[in-house]
C-alpha cells in the first residue's frame, strides 16, 4: 500500500487497489456513469503493441471490469463529452461509447508523437498535449489541427483542463523527461501552470514560481486547481492567487488524477507501482 512519506504531509488512502493495472498513467471520474476509468499502458509509452487497456472501477474502490476495453496500444489522458470518453494513445485520440464499452474512431492526429493528457470542451473540441513537440492539438469532426506550439509557449506540456473559456496547462518544465524522478539527477522539473483563451489563445501565466512535473488538473471546486506532480511525488492545491501548497508526498510518482468533486476523493494512479489509490480531501482543503 502507497503510503505519504513521513517527510510530507500524510494523507492515510480511503483505499488501494494493488492488481489488474499495468502502469496505470490516468484515472477519470466520470460523473453520469458514477465509475472510474483508468488507463493501463502496459508496455512502453510510445510502443504500438496493441497491449493497452481501460479498467473501469467503482468510486468505492471495487473492479467493476479490469479490461473494460482493450487493443489500445499506450493510452493516456482521458476524459468524457457526454457519453463518450475520450482517450491519447500515442499518435491518436480514441473515442469509446461508455454504454457499450465499443471502440467508435480512431483520431489520427496530424504530426503528432507523444499525446499525452486530454480535455474536451462543450463544443465537441478535443485538446492533446505532445509532451515530445512542445504542442497541443485541437481535434474535432474526425480532423486535428495545432492550437499552439512552440517550447516558449508550452514548454514540454502535459496536463490539460477545459475551464470555462480557457485551457488549463500544467507542463513538466526542464529537466523534466518522462520516467526520471527525484534524486536522478538532471536539473528538477521547473514546470508551470498556463491558461489559454479558448477564443483568442493568449496565454496567462498562473504560477510565478516552479511547480514540478505537472500531470493531473482538476478543479477544486472552488476557484482553485488540484495537480499532481508525478516527478516530485506530490499531490498539490492552487489557489487562484497562484499559490501553491503541497497537500501530500507520496512514496511514489501518482500520475494522471481523477477528482470526484462532491466527495473532495482524489483517486490517484501509481505508474511505477502498478496501483491506484483514493484520498478523502476534506480536511486538508479546509
Amino acid at each position: 500500500m502507497l503510503l505519504a512519506q513521513a517527510e510530507g504531509p500524510t494523507l492515510q488512502p480511503l483505499w488501494t487497489l494493488a492488481s489488474d493495472f499495468a502502469s496505470p498513467e490516468s484515472a477519470y471520474y466520470h460523473a453520469p456513469s458514477n465509475s472510474i476509468f483508468v488507463s493501463s499502458i502496459n508496455g512502453q509509452i510510445l510502443e504500438k503493441d496493441g497491449n493497452g487497456y481501460i479498467s473501469r472501477l467503482s468510486p468505492d474502490g471495487k473492479m467493476v471490469s479490469a479490461k473494460w476495453v482493450t487493443g489500445l496500444n499506450a493510452p493516456k489522458g482521458i476524459r468524457s463529452l457526454g457519453g463518450t470518453l475520450w482517450v491519447t494513445d500515442i499518435d491518436e485520440v480514441v473515442s469509446i461509447d461508455i454504454a457499450t464499452a465499443r471502440i467508435t474512431a480512431h483520431v489520427k492526429v496530424d504530426g503528432a508523437m507523444f499525446l499525452n493528457d486530454l480535455a474536451t470542451a462543450q463544443d465537441g473540441t478535443v485538446y492533446a498535449s505532445d509532451s515530445n513537440l512542445a504542442r497541443i492539438y485541437a481535434v474535432k469532426d474526425g480532423k486535428s489541427s495545432v492550437f499552439v506550439e512552440g517550447a516558449d509557449q508550452v514548454d514540454v506540456p502535459n496536463g490539460l483542463l477545459v475551464d470555462g473559456t480557457r485551457l488549463v496547462l500544467g507542463t513538466i518544465g526542464v529537466g523534466g523527461a518522462r520516467g526520471r524522478g527525484p534524486g536522478r539527477g538532471g536539473p528538477p522539473p521547473s514546470g508551470h501552470l498556463y491558461a489559454f483563451d479558448l477564443t483568442t489563445r493568449q496565454r496567462t501565466q498562473l504560477t510565478t514560481d516552479p511547480v514540478g512535473g505537472i500531470d493531473g488538473i482538476e478543479p477544486d471546486g472552488s476557484g482553485g486547481l488540484l495537480i499532481t506532480d508525478v516527478i516530485g511525488a506530490r499531490l498539490l492545491h492552487v489557489a487562484p492567487s497562484g499559490q501553491t501548497r503541497v497537500l501530500a508526498k507520496f512514496s511514489g510518482g501518482g500520475a494522471d488524477f481523477g477528482y470526484i468533486g462532491a466527495k473532495r476523493i482524489a483517486v490517484v494512479p501509481f505508474l511505477n507501482a502498478n496501483t491506484v489509490s483514493a484520498y478523502d480531501l476534506t480536511s486538508s482543503l479546509k
